[in-house]
This record gives C-alpha cells, structure tokens and sequence, in this order.
C-alpha cells in the first residue's frame, strides 16, 4: 500500500483527538508533523495537548505552533468553547505536560515540507485557516506544489453552529479562509452539510474504548464531556466533525463533491459565511470572478464513515 504524506493543522480539541488517533493508526497515512491554531484553546494549549497525544500515543512527528489570531480585522472577542472542550482543550483530563512558549513556526514549517515534497503533501486542517492563509501569502509557490489540501469547515446549505450563518472553524477567521479557498490550490471542505449527520452515539464510543486498548481508551476518557455537551441538547453520543474530514484523506468514495467558486464573507451579520457559485448551476461569477473551483463534501455515507472510523481505530 502506497502511503500519503499528510500535515495536520489543528487545534486539539476532542473531536481534533480522534481525528489525531485515525491518522496515526491508518496504514495509508505518513504523518509528517502536527501545526497547530488557535481555535478549541489558546494556541499554547492546543499545542501542548498535540504534544500530549503523540506521546501518549507513541509518535515522534514535529509539532510546530502556529497562529494566536485571526488575519480578519476587528473580529469580535474570542471566547474559547469551555463548556465543550474543557477548561484544558482536552475535556479536563489530565495532562502531565505544561504549556510552552513556543515561536510561531507552523506556516514556515508547511511552506518546508510542501517544497522538500512536490506534489506529494496533503494537508488536513480542522481549525482556523489562518496558518494555511500565512503559508500561501509567504509563498504563493507552494499553491502548485501542494497535492491538496482538505478543510473541515463551512456551511454551504445548512445553518451554522456559531451563528446562524457560519460553522466555527471558518467564523474563527473569516479572511484566513477566503484566502485559502482562492488559491490555485485543490481544496476539499468537510462541512458541517455531512460532518452533522456523522453521529458516533455513547455505546459505540464505549464498544470501541473496550476494543481499540489504551489509545482509544483515552480518545473515549477526553470525550466525555463533549459526549455531555450533546445529552444536554438531547443526543446520546458526539459528532465526529474533524475525523470525517480525516476519513475524506483515505476513503474519498464515501463521499459525493459538489464543486464551485468559494467566497466567505468577512465583515457584517453573515461573518464566515461559505457561499459556493456551483459549477451545475453557475450563476454569474461577479465576486467569485478569477478564483479557482473548488470542492465541498455536502453528501455522503455517515454510516459507512463512523464504520471506517471504528476498523481502523480498533485494528
């Protein structure tokens, strides 16, 4: 089996842990290192949590801290998902690792792999955008040196979840996204379209902590209150957001793309809103003109995803 180079830009976070996990046991998968944003946590804790999980998972790939802030000019004030992530960004579980201060090196660092690699490096990003949008202002080169790059985010025909109009992970830095989308770059989102109809419910997660040992073990420990999150509104169990875009890397027929011109709104009521010009019924461009087709995942097969999810998380 032929192996994929793949960077993973993140924000560690619960559902960002399983995806974590999923690259690492998947055979297909050559994890060349881990950037990371903020998002779920301060950048200082996303990083050390990703430091946390490659250990405990036994995996020696680069961490690079990445992004604070926002590109996107005066964003309104950030106020991290405490009450879905934990005070910890990892669900309040223990971590025996403190927080560092490291130099911002994670767009320096995709920049020196997408060219020590040409057309061999994936990039998976399940935060911000705004590391991927530094890369390419630093290096527009790198635009047709990368093999492609895969979002989780947007809310293309479905509501958001941070308002009304947009998925968190593009309203966290709106412009950041819109740049990365206009690049002459291949870019595949993973948007909350399929990622909310991908439902791991408690008693699969339990079954798959009972079979996949210790590593899974903690993804289910580090999930349980975001699990609690859900019950409160109702459902038994958590979305698998970050690692269904994970799935999209190694499993791309479980998937059904719809392709167009992306723009994402940066100022106003409709802050980080996606909006796609689709190619089977283009309208005119107007502001999408001069930017690239890209593609978003707005259907799918949840089913046979979470089955992916637990074979490899359990072999």
């Amino acid at each position: 089996m032929t192996t994929d180079k793949v960077i993973f830009d993140t924000d560690p976070g619960v559902d960002d842990a399983l995806a974590l996990y999923y690259l690492l046991r998947h055979p297909q998968i050559d994890l060349l290192g881990v950037t990371t944003v903020f998002g779920n946590a301060p950048v200082a804790l996303t990083t050390r949590n990703a430091r946390f999980l490659l250990r405990a998972w036994g995996h020696d790939a680069p961490v690079h801290a990445g992004a604070a802030g926002p590109l996107t000019p005066d964003m309104p004030p950030e106020f991290w998902p405490t009450w879905i992530h934990g005070d910890n960004g990892l669900g309040d579980h223990p971590i025996d690792l403190a927080p560092q201060d490291d130099p911002d090196t994670a767009a320096q660092f995709l920049i020196d792999q997408i060219r020590a690699h040409p057309g061999e490096v994936r990039v998976l990003a399940v935060g911000r955008m705004t590391n991927l949008a530094r890369a390419v202002q630093m290096a527009p080169d790198i635009a047709g040196l990368v093999r492609d790059v895969t979002l989780m985010g947007g809310a293309f025909r479905v509501p958001g979840n941070i308002t009304p109009a947009a998925e968190a992970n593009i309203w966290g830095d709106p412009l950041a996204a819109d740049i990365v989308f206009g690049a002459p770059w291949r870019v595949v989102a993973v948007p909350l379209d399929l990622t909310t109809r991908t439902f791991m419910d408690s008693a699969t997660l339990a079954r798959l902590a009972q079979a996949g040992g210790p590593g899974m073990r903690l993804v289910a420990d580090l999930s349980q209150g975001y699990v609690r999150f859900y019950q409160a509104a109702g459902y038994d169990g958590m979305l698998v957001h970050d690692c269904t875009a994970a799935v999209w890397l190694t499993d791309p027929d479980l998937f059904t793309l719809t392709e167009g011109e992306v723009r994402v709104l940066s100022d106003g009521i409709a802050l980080g809103l996606t909006l796609m010009n689709p190619a089977d019924r283009q309208g005119p461009l107007g502001a999408w003109e001069g930017r690239p087709r890209q593609f978003a995942t707005l259907d799918g097969q949840p089913d046979a995803i979470l089955d992916r999810i637990a074979q490899v998380c359990t072999a």
